[in-house]
């Protein structure tokens, strides 16, 4: 897994060369997950959960406030406690 900033997303690939992606916009001291997508012969395998525990390991540990405008994050980071307390005030509530 990593962070392509070129493409403005974190990546996974896959072992039939496919990719997984989690698409972000990244500002200042922010970053806002806006959509993560698995190819369809690749769900149900907790890669979305695995690129997004990574691309959220990654926002906390350079310091970034989270905004998941992606359903899936919003609702990772909703049984995961652990990140939200590096929500940008007004998301999760």
């Amino acid at each position: 897994m990593r962070d392509n900033p070129e493409a403005r997303r974190y990546e996974a690939e896959l072992d039939d060369g496919g990719m997984a992606v989690k698409d972000y916009r990244l500002g200042r001291d922010r970053i806002a997950f806006t959509h993560t997508e698995v190819p369809d012969e690749h769900r149900h395998r907790g890669i979305a959960g695995q690129l997004t525990k990574f691309a959220l390991d990654d926002a906390v540990a350079r310091g970034l406030k989270l905004m998941p405008y992606c359903p899936y994050t919003a609702w990772y980071i909703e049984r995961n406690p652990e990140y939200q307390e590096h929500l940008l005030d007004g998301f999760g509530e």
